[in-house]
C-alpha cells in the first residue's frame, strides 16, 4: 500500500525540498503549490521565472535560506539549494535513472522559486529538455496521478485562488525598488564541474550557478599558482586558458542579455539580477588572476550602447523618392523610441541593478551618443531645404522639448541628466553653414521664377502695368521680400544667431538682381522708360552709398578720435580695431563693380586720412622725454598698413599716400634737424600752412624758443617757394582741417609777441 495515500500529511512533509516543514507546514505547502500554478497562468513560456521586481530575487546567504543538516557533507553541488546529487558530477554519466528523474521533477515543481530559466536538476530528464523549448514544456507538462491527488487535497477553490492572485500582483507593482548594494555571495563549490559542464551551464542561462563554479575552478587555479611559483606546469596553462575562454563565454552571454534586456524586458527580467551581481563580484576580483583583463562595468556599458544601436536602427526610414515627407517622418518615428524604450527602462530594467550602475543615466547617454552618430549618417542624404529645416529643428529644439528628453513620463530621473545630443565636433556648424547655402540657392530659384513670371504676365503681353497713387506699381518686390521673410524668420526659430547668415545669405543672392543689362533688350522699343529706369536704378546706388558710408564713419568715430593720445602712444586696441573696421570694409568693396567700389572707397580713404591727421591739429597730447621718436615711428607703421589697405580697394586718392610719411618724419626729428624736412610736405600739400605746423610742434614737443621760431621761418619761406596759386582744389586736405587754438602762449604773452614778430618782420 502507497504510504503516502495512509499519511497524506506525511506525503506532504517528505514532499519538502530541504526536509523543512515548520508547524504551518501544510499551508506552506499548499501555498507553495499554488503560487506555482499563479506563475505557470501569469507567465506559462518565461524562461527564467525569478523576478527582480520582488523582495525575494534579493541576493542573500544561502546558508540562512536552507539548512546545511539537509545536505550530504561530501556533495561537490553546484550550491547549498541544489539537490543532494548533481546529476552534473556522477560518475555514471550525465543522467539518473528514471525514477530519480521523477522526484527531482517534484521536487523541481514544488519549488516556488527558482535560480533561473533552466535549473540545471532538468538535466536529468531527457537530452530533449536540453533543445529549444525545453522550458515551454516543462512549464506546459501534466503532472502524474500521485500529484493530481495531492493537488486536489491541497489547492484551494479558483474562487478563493483568483482573488489572492490579484492581490498578489497588486503587491508586486506597489514592492518595486531598486536592488540592494550590497549582497552576500553564495557558497562556492569546494570542486568545481568540468569546463563542458560549465559551458552547458552558461549556454543554458544558469548564470549564478556557471559564475559559481567559475570562481572555484579560479580559487584552485589561483592555490596551484602559488604552489607552482614561476615554474608552472602545462596543466595549470590549460586550466589558465580555460578559465579565459569560460569567462569570454560568460561574458558574450551576458553582453547578450544585457543588449535584448530592453528588447525583451520580461524575459530577461530575472537573469539581469544576476547579471549586476556577477559584474559586481567580477569587479572586485579584478586584481586577482584567472580572470578577464578589462572591465566588466565597461562591458556592460556597451551592451547597453549596443542594444541601443539596434533600437535605433529598427526605427522605419523611408526612401526620400517614395515619400517627400521620409525625414520628418523618421524623426518623429525616432523620438517615440527613444520615450518608449526610456520609459520601459524607468519602469522595468532598473530594478534589475543596483543604484550604482545608474541604469536610466547610462542608457540616456547611449541615446545621446547613438542619435549623433545616427543623425552624421543621415546628413548626406538630407539634400533639401526643407529637410535641413527639419533635422536642425529636431536637434535644436524637438530633441530638448517635452515632445523626447523632456517628457512627463521621464520626470523625475532626467531632471539630473543632460538633454543636449553628443554630435561631432563641427557638425552642427556643418549644417547650420549647408542650410545658408541652401538658402541662397532657393533664393537664386526664386528670382528666377520671378523674372518668368514678370515676362509671362506684363512683358511678353505688353500688359499695361498695374498703379498706385498714379506711380507705376509692380508686384514682384512684394514677392521677393515676402520670401526672404518668411526664410529669416523659419531661421529664427531654429537659432536667433542664425538669422544674420540668412540675411546675407539673401542679400548676396539679391545684389545681382535686377541687373541694368536685363533691361538693355527693351531700349530700342522702349527708349525713355529704359533711361528712366536705369537714371532710378542710379540714384539707388547713390543712396546706398550714402548709408553704407554714413553708417562705416559712424563705427569708426570713437577709434579715431583716440588716436595721437597718450594711450595711443602705449596701446594699439584703438588702431587694431580701426584696422579690422577697413579691412571689412574693403571685404565688402570685392563685391561691388567697379565703377561703384572706386567712388566708394576714395570717399572713405579721404576721410579716414582727414580724421587721423587731424587728430594731431587737436593738441590733446605734447610729447616729452624723447617721446616723439617713438610717435613718429608708430605713425609711420601705422600709415603704411592704411595705405595697403586702400590701395586694396582701389581708392583714387594716391596723393594721400605721402602725408603719413611726411609727419611722421617730422615728428621723429631732432628739433635743430626739422625745418631741413619741410620741403617734401610744403611740395606734396600746398595747403599746409602755419598754424597746421604750430599744432604739429607741439605734439612733438616743441612749443616755443629759437628753433621753433626757425622752422617756421623756414616754413614760410618754403610756401613762397611754391606758391599759393598751384594748388590743386581737387587735392585739397589741410584747408579743410581745423585746428585746435594752443592756450599755452597766454601763460607768456610777452614771449609770444616778440616771436610772432620777428617771424613776420
Amino acid at each position: 500500500m502507497n504510504k503516502s495515500s495512509e499519511n497524506p500529511e506525511e506525503d506532504r512533509v517528505s514532499l519538502q525540498s530541504d526536509g523543512k516543514m515548520q508547524a504551518n507546514g501544510v499551508a506552506k505547502e499548499a501555498l507553495g503549490v499554488l503560487q506555482t500554478f499563479r506563475r505557470s497562468i501569469r507567465r506559462p513560456a518565461e524562461k527564467s521565472p525569478r523576478s527582480p521586481n520582488r523582495k525575494e530575487s534579493k541576493v542573500t546567504s544561502r546558508a540562512e535560506s536552507e539548512s546545511p543538516s539537509s545536505l550530504p557533507p561530501g556533495s561537490p553541488s553546484l550550491s547549498a539549494g541544489s539537490p543532494a546529487a548533481s546529476p552534473l558530477k556522477t560518475r555514471g554519466g550525465f543522467f539518473q535513472k528514471k525514477d530519480e528523474d521523477l522526484t527531482d521533477m517534484t521536487q523541481h515543481k514544488r519549488k516556488p522559486l527558482a535560480r533561473s530559466k533552466t535549473d540545471p536538476n532538468m538535466s536529468k530528464l531527457t537530452d530533449s529538455l536540453l533543445k529549444k523549448g525545453s522550458s515551454l514544456r516543462r512549464s506546459l507538462r501534466f503532472p502524474s496521478k500521485k500529484e493530481n491527488d495531492k493537488a486536489a487535497r491541497q489547492e484551494p477553490p479558483a474562487a478563493e485562488a483568483l482573488p489572492e492572485m490579484r492581490e498578489e500582483k497588486e503587491t508586486e507593482v506597489e514592492e518595486m525598488e531598486e536592488m540592494e548594494e550590497l549582497y552576500t555571495l553564495p557558497e562556492i563549490p569546494h570542486t568545481p564541474l568540468s569546463v563542458m559542464q560549465i559551458n552547458k551551464l552558461i549556454e543554458m542561462e544558469v548564470l549564478e550557478e556557471a559564475h559559481l563554479n567559475l570562481l572555484a575552478m579560479r580559487l584552485e587555479f589561483q592555490k596551484e599558482q602559488q604552489q607552482t611559483g614561476d615554474n608552472s606546469p602545462m596543466e595549470l596553462a590549460k586550466k589558465e586558458k580555460d578559465l579565459a575562454l569560460l569567462y569570454t563565454d560568460l561574458r558574450k552571454k551576458i553582453c547578450t542579455i544585457v543588449c535584448d534586456s530592453n528588447s525583451f524586458p520580461a524575459r530577461n527580467k530575472a537573469l539581469l539580477v544576476h547579471v549586476a551581481r556577477i559584474i559586481q563580484e567580477e569587479e572586485k576580483r579584478a586584481e586577482e588572476p584567472g580572470g578577464l583583463p578589462d572591465s566588466w562595468m565597461e562591458a556592460w556599458r556597451e551592451a547597453v550602447s549596443q542594444g541601443v544601436q539596434v533600437k535605433v536602427n529598427g526605427v522605419h526610414l523611408e526612401k526620400k523618392e517614395h515619400n517627400s515627407s521620409w525625414l520628418a517622418v523618421h524623426l518623429g518615428l525616432l523620438g517615440k523610441t527613444i520615450v518608449e524604450d526610456l520609459e520601459n527602462v524607468k519602469r522595468e530594467l532598473r530594478w534589475s541593478y543596483p543604484p550604482s550602475f545608474k541604469v536610466f543615466s547610462t542608457y540616456v547617454k547611449s541615446y545621446h551618443r547613438i542619435i549623433g552618430q545616427h543623425l552624421r549618417k543621415l546628413e548626406p542624404q538630407v539634400t533639401e531645404l526643407k529637410d535641413l529645416y527639419a533635422l536642425l529643428d529636431w536637434i535644436l529644439n524637438k530633441y530638448k522639448s517635452e515632445k523626447i528628453m523632456g517628457s512627463f513620463s521621464l520626470q523625475p530621473d532626467m531632471a539630473e541628466e543632460s538633454a543636449d545630443l553628443q554630435l561631432q565636433e563641427g557638425f552642427l556648424k556643418q549644417l547650420l553653414e549647408k542650410y545658408c547655402c541652401k538658402v541662397k540657392e532657393d533664393m537664386s530659384v526664386l528670382l528666377d521664377r520671378v523674372i518668368e513670371l514678370e515676362h509671362e504676365t506684363v512683358w511678353k503681353d505688353k500688359t499695361e502695368p498695374q498703379r498706385e497713387d498714379n506711380l507705376l506699381l509692380s508686384l514682384f518686390p512684394m514677392d521677393i521680400w515676402t520670401a526672404v521673410k518668411g526664410k529669416v524668420d523659419h531661421s529664427g526659430k531654429l537659432d536667433p544667431d542664425l538669422v544674420k547668415k540668412v540675411i546675407v545669405s539673401c542679400l548676396e543672392e539679391l545684389k545681382s538682381f535686377p541687373r541694368k543689362e536685363h533691361m538693355a533688350a527693351y531700349q530700342d522699343s522702349c527708349p525713355h522708360e529704359v533711361e528712366g529706369f536705369k537714371q532710378e536704378v542710379k540714384g539707388l546706388i547713390v543712396r546706398l552709398m550714402e548709408v553704407l558710408e554714413e553708417q562705416f564713419k559712424e563705427d569708426v568715430k570713437p577709434f579715431l578720435r583716440r588716436m595721437m593720445t597718450r594711450k595711443w602712444l602705449t596701446n594699439d586696441d584703438d588702431f587694431k580695431q580701426l584696422d579690422g573696421r577697413i579691412q571689412q570694409l574693403s571685404h565688402h568693396c570685392d563685391s561691388m563693380r567697379p565703377p561703384h567700389v572706386k567712388e566708394f572707397a576714395s570717399r572713405l580713404h579721404y576721410y579716414v586720412v582727414k580724421e587721423y591727421v587731424g587728430q594731431l591739429m587737436k593738441n590733446n597730447y605734447s610729447c616729452r622725454n624723447r617721446n616723439h621718436e617713438k610717435a613718429g615711428a608708430k605713425i609711420n607703421e601705422q600709415w603704411n598698413k592704411l595705405t595697403d589697405l586702400f590701395d586694396d580697394m582701389k581708392s583714387r586718392h594716391e596723393w594721400l599716400h605721402h602725408v603719413g610719411l611726411d609727419l611722421s618724419t617730422i615728428i621723429g626729428q631732432n628739433k635743430a634737424d626739422i625745418k631741413n624736412h619741410l620741403q617734401p610736405l610744403v611740395e606734396h600739400y600746398p595747403d599746409f600752412s602755419k598754424k597746421h605746423l604750430v599744432a604739429v610742434l607741439y605734439f612733438r614737443g616743441l612749443q616755443r624758443g629759437r628753433e621753433h621760431r626757425l622752422i617756421l621761418q623756414k616754413l614760410t619761406a618754403l610756401r613762397k617757394e611754391v606758391g599759393s596759386t598751384s594748388t590743386d582744389r581737387g587735392q585739397v586736405l589741410f584747408g579743410d582741417m581745423q585746428v585746435t587754438a594752443n592756450t599755452d602762449c597766454l601763460s607768456n604773452p610777452l614771449f609770444s609777441c616778440l616771436s610772432f614778430l620777428q617771424t613776420h618782420s
